[in-house]
């Protein structure tokens, strides 16, 4: 690994710095206005929030919409008790993870290569319309990267300590993950790969003395790293254990096993899911600029760098004796074990669901070995300029290049995508409008909204109705009759079950 980085240490606190500006830039400007609307998901959340702090009773699974770990809704509880049930009071907390997000980044990858890969990395992830977008949804899966870069950060130190509080801490983080998204319950398999790499470098590099001591050290390490994170897993196993329904979810409906051929569908997701990357990507504007690739080019052109370059570090063979002759074995390199499994396992849920791919959202998991990738790739190229140039050209054209990206990506973000008329309907902004426009009229006076915009039925009422539950605070039926607004589906309002002399609202 080239050393003459360390010259530059004092550079360390200025850059962290500015990365987390810009990252509270992206993730906080216009939190009010951008995204546009509410989307029903969204608003399902804001009404178990809702619920939750008028009766106390926070949840740790709420069955309605598909069902959802209760962790994030508990969060945004405390949110909505300081800023009211706004759109932007569910969203902040979202913004808060990825904020969060990107300085664990920063942490990891400097504790597995260098601060400058950490710094590209946090910087490439501080800018990314791909984890910007969800740091300002009101979506529970924000939580599972942060979970990830933390939980493997304290892992990775428990490590190189040895400090069993380290291990206990990881295994908070990892614990806690299983409360973020269905996704994540395939992530503890990408620790236990990276587990068996360093246990078998440890047994290849060290003497039978050493090997024993860190073997033990190891041992209890993990231990104590799966008990504190089965303690804190256990509430949400218990309660899946008594609504056994609930742990799949909608996991089957999307399986691509559901389909007429799955080795062809799985070949094609496969195939369309990496494509993303670079050449196409989601399609739906909730969760990206329509069809762009999830990664800029130049950041996607980093990306592939780096991921070779990671194959290629997979394997480390052993230094050749005095007389010149390679020693036998070898190893895998624990670190990129780590990063490769926790890219390709990440990827499963997304390859193995037969439902809008590729997926953004599902694939949110991967984003930070995709940006450590990146930020490899980046170092590389700028190593590689230093050798052939002077030190302050190479580090001048970085910093101008790095500012061009975070221009482009404020544009992408901010006026390409925001303000795209399709993303004010894919985040329902007419249904904000008619919850404000009901906020403004008395509460003598009766009203009724009739909801034609279909959807499955949550309580009764289609999905789509969630968003003007939210607004003007009417979910639950103490709710609506404080606030004389009730709520009618197609059929009702067909059979006449209504007051005619209440005033009739439709969400279409």
């Amino acid at each position: 690994m080239p050393h003459h980085h360390i010259k530059h240490r004092n550079w360390e606190p200025w850059v962290i710095a500015i990365i987390l500006v810009v990252a509270f830039v992206f993730r906080f400007q216009h939190i009010a206005t951008a995204p546009p609307g509410l989307y029903p998901d969204e608003a399902m959340n804001g009404n178990n929030a809702l619920e939750a702090i008028a009766t106390g009773d926070y949840k740790v699974f709420y069955p309605d919409n598909n069902g959802r770990e209760g962790l994030f809704m508990n969060i945004q509880a405390q949110s909505i008790k300081l800023f009211s049930n706004t759109p932007w009071a569910l969203r902040i907390v979202s913004a808060l993870f990825g904020l969060l997000t990107v300085l664990g980044l920063y942490k990891l990858a400097k504790l597995l290569f260098n601060w400058e890969i950490a710094a590209f990395a946090s910087f490439f992830m501080a800018i990314s319309t791909w984890h910007v977008i969800f740091s300002r949804i009101g979506f529970r899966a924000i939580m599972a990267p942060f979970f990830l870069v933390w939980g493997f950060y304290f892992f990775w130190k428990g490590l190189r300590s040895s400090r069993m509080w380290d291990f206990a801490i990881s295994g908070i983080f990892w614990g806690l993950g299983f409360y973020s998204y269905i996704s994540f319950r395939v992530m503890p398999l990408a620790l236990l790969f990276a587990l068996w790499a360093y246990w078998y470098s440890v047994k290849k590099d060290f003497s039978h003395e050493k090997y024993e001591h860190t073997k033990i050290q190891l041992i209890r390490g993990f231990a104590m790293l799966m008990v504190v994170a089965i303690l804190v897993v256990l509430p949400l196993g218990i309660y899946f254990y008594t609504h056994s329904g609930d742990l799949i979810g909608r996991t089957g409906q999307l399986s691509i096993f559901s389909s007429e051929n799955p080795i062809a569908s799985f070949a094609i997701n496969v195939g369309k899911t990496f494509g993303s990357f670079n050449v196409i990507g989601d399609y739906n504007w909730r969760h990206n600029i329509s069809g762009a690739p999830l990664l800029f080019w130049p950041i996607g052109l980093f990306f592939v760098i780096g991921f070779f370059r990671s194959l290629h570090k997979l394997k480390v063979t052993h230094p050749s004796s005095p007389s010149g002759l390679r020693r036998a074995g070898g190893h895998y390199s624990s670190v990129q074990v780590m990063l490769l499994s926790w890219f390709f396992i990440g990827l499963l849920p997304v390859v193995l669901s037969n439902e809008g791919i590729p997926h953004a959202l599902r694939a949110i998991v991967v984003i930070p070995p995709v940006m450590i990738f990146a930020g490899e790739g980046l170092w590389w190229l700028y190593d590689f300029i230093k050798k052939e140039r002077r030190d302050f050209v190479a580090g001048f054209a970085v910093i101008i290049f790095l500012f061009a990206l975070m221009l482009n990506s404020y544009h992408a973000y901010f006026t390409t995508w925001a303000k795209n008329p399709e993303v004010a309907n894919a985040f329902s902004s007419s249904y904000v409008e008619l919850g404000n426009k009901l906020n403004t009229l008395p509460n003598n006076e009766k009203k009724y909204v009739v909801v034609n915009a279909g959807g499955e039925l949550v309580r009764g009422i289609p999905m789509s109705a969630q968003t003007v539950m939210y607004i003007t605070d009417t979910w639950t039926p103490e709710k609506q009759k404080a606030k004389n607004l009730y709520y009618l589906t197609e059929e009702q309002y067909n059979a006449g079950k209504y007051d005619r002399k209440a005033s009739i609202f439709f969400l279409e």
